[in-house]
């Protein structure tokens, strides 16, 4: 099989090149940063992020999302929509959540998020310690978001686009407080959910939904499809 210029980068950094590193250097190859955000709420879907940015255009305060405050990664997420080469978000379902399981579903809207990109990259740096199946050679970065800019970036657009869409569910369900914990499982989550029942947007697989399910007797059903990819040019 040809080696292509994305493979060599792989072995570099298999060879003990360091992630940081590698993004310093470059220059003429698009690299995609690449994580996901809401693995842990009780509700909505997992949504993720490809970014390639612009080694010649850096944007400075790019730190992992969870580390700023909600002002900051709005700000941030207009200047890297703008000034990135390429990006593209993307979601696994609720519904593919319980059926795939969370991790399987994280790895899904990862891929999509990639294969989404309008220019494909060399490589394709993950956030965590497992890859996608991508038909380009990635690697895994544990605590990638707080290493690697690319992966920085991704994690904050990921974030602002999930917690937007939490925002407009509660104006559709404003008994969960959705706006507030964005589906993560609060005592005011776990109590509103025993106290009003379980949403088409709640995680039927997850323990405290699952419990609030059985204590009911309700049956859980599953939202109206929305699409898997949301590329903004």
């Amino acid at each position: 099989m040809l080696e292509t210029l994305g493979h060599r980068l792989l072995n570099q950094y298999h060879s003990g090149m360091n992630p940081e590193t590698l993004e310093q250097l470059v220059t003429t190859y698009p690299l995609a940063g690449v994580d996901e955000v809401g693995r842990g709420p009780l509700a909505g879907p997992v949504v993720a992020a490809a970014v390639i940015l612009d080694p010649v255009n850096r944007i400075e305060g790019l730190l992992d999302s969870k580390l700023l405050d909600e002002a900051k990664r709005e700000a941030l997420d207009i200047v890297i929509r703008k000034q990135a080469v390429a990006f593209c978000i993307a979601q696994a379902s609720v519904a593919e959540i319980d059926s795939l399981n969370i991790l399987h579903a994280s790895l899904l809207a990862m891929k999509r998020a990639v294969e989404g990109l309008s220019l494909a990259p060399e490589l394709a740096l993950i956030d965590g310690n497992r890859c996608p199946e991508l038909k380009v050679p990635s690697a895994a970065v544990v605590k990638g978001d707080q290493r690697v800019q690319c992966i920085s970036a991704a994690s904050i657009i990921a974030k602002v686009a999930r917690d937007k869409m939490m925002v407009q569910l509660d104006a559709i369900y404003p008994q969960y407080g959705l706006a507030q914990h964005k589906g993560y499982p609060t005592p005011f989550h776990r109590n509103a959910i025993l106290e009003h029942g379980v949403t088409e947007w709640h995680r039927s697989s997850f323990k405290p939904v699952r419990e609030a399910l059985a204590a009911s007797g309700q049956v859980p059903v599953r939202p109206h499809e929305l699409p898997t990819a949301i590329v903004i040019s």
